[in-house]
């Protein structure tokens, strides 16, 4: 296995400070603290060639297992072995196999070109000319950057940007990539650009991938297998259709009616989600689709029908506002 986490914890000590000029004078002598448990004993592995989505809601221990990932953060306690290495070692073996891209965060230098920043890169890695002229070329043309290599980052829109951001992580070939919120701020059409770059290099070179994205649709186009962290502790490993099956056991379908029909007809067939004019959606029970489906079909003036799973983004939802740890035990 490529990455293996073994009860990894990982706890803050922070300053506790109320607000006014008495508490203030109090802390000069009487500070208070808090222990924060930003991971707290969770266990993974992941295999070489991977795409993992990492999903939670904010403050969940998602960015700082990443980064006890890297080696950027030392674990309190618990083991990480990434490639073979102890991150946090920082070793420059570990460090030329691994990148780490924050969609917040900006390593391209602000008043130059983005090739500036390749070529430091270049120099940084010790990359030789042959294999980086070849690798740039392959993440130019990949990418679509050859209008932007010449252009001060400043100037660039933040979708050309993360692009070169990208461009800039993997000019080192790594073998594992982790990458925290890549698309955040992207239209629609750069979300898919990225996305579709990810999909093709990781089929390409077999990289390894650790994905956290609070949008749903990056999770979805890219990774079958999602951890699922909630409050620093791992309550999900597996399958991500597996975890719609199993958190949303239910089906949407959405009727497209001749005519109207009494509301008491449509509850009889499932649970009304919505009724506007003609079209109505249902929901309803994911092992009984197809019977309740025929018999919509069989009484009611049905022009067109649809069934589909609820959307991705409801079902993360419903887990962290519906209290999964509850039924942790069940869905794994």
């Amino acid at each position: 296995m490529l990455i293996s986490v073994n009860q990894l914890v990982k706890y803050y000590r922070t300053h506790q400070k109320d607000a006014g000029l008495r508490a203030s004078f109090r802390n000069l002598f009487l500070r208070s603290y808090k222990t924060v448990k930003a991971v707290d004993d969770i266990s993974f592995h992941i295999d070489s060639g991977e795409i993992v989505g990492f999903l939670g809601p904010n403050g969940a221990g998602k960015t700082t297992t990443l980064k006890c990932l890297s080696g950027l953060l030392y674990p309190t306690a618990g083991s990480v072995r990434v490639l073979g290495f102890t991150p946090q070692k920082r070793e420059k073996a570990f460090l030329k196999q691994i990148t780490f891209i924050m969609g917040q965060r900006n390593q391209l230098l602000w008043d130059l070109p983005a090739m500036e920043t390749f070529l430091v890169n270049q120099s940084i890695y010790n990359i030789p000319k042959r294999q980086f002229g070849q690798t740039l070329d392959e993440l130019v043309e990949l990418l679509d950057l050859q209008p932007l290599l010449t252009r001060q980052v400043r100037k660039l829109s933040l979708g050309e940007r993360m692009k070169c951001e990208i461009a800039a992580a993997l000019l080192h070939r790594p073998q594992v990539l982790f990458l925290d919120e890549p698309t955040i701020g992207l239209d629609v059409t750069a979300q898919v650009s990225i996305r579709n770059f990810i999909r093709s290099y990781n089929r390409e070179h077999a990289i390894t991938v650790l994905l956290t994205s609070h949008y749903m649709a990056d999770v979805t186009a890219l990774a079958r297998r999602v951890l699922v962290i909630e409050q620093g502790s791992l309550i999900y490993d597996g399958d991500l259709q597996m975890l719609v099956e199993k958190s949303a056991p239910y089906k949407v379908v959405h009727l497209t009616l001749k005519q109207t029909v009494e509301k008491t007809e449509l509850a009889s067939l499932g649970e009304i989600e919505s009724v506007e004019g003609f079209k109505v959606t249902l929901r309803v029970p994911r092992q009984s689709t197809a019977e309740l489906a025929g018999q919509a079909l069989a009484r009611l003036p049905v022009a067109d029908i649809m069934i589909e799973d609820p959307p991705i983004e409801q079902i993360i939802r419903d887990i962290f506002h519906g209290g999964m740890h509850a039924r942790a035990a069940e869905i794994i």
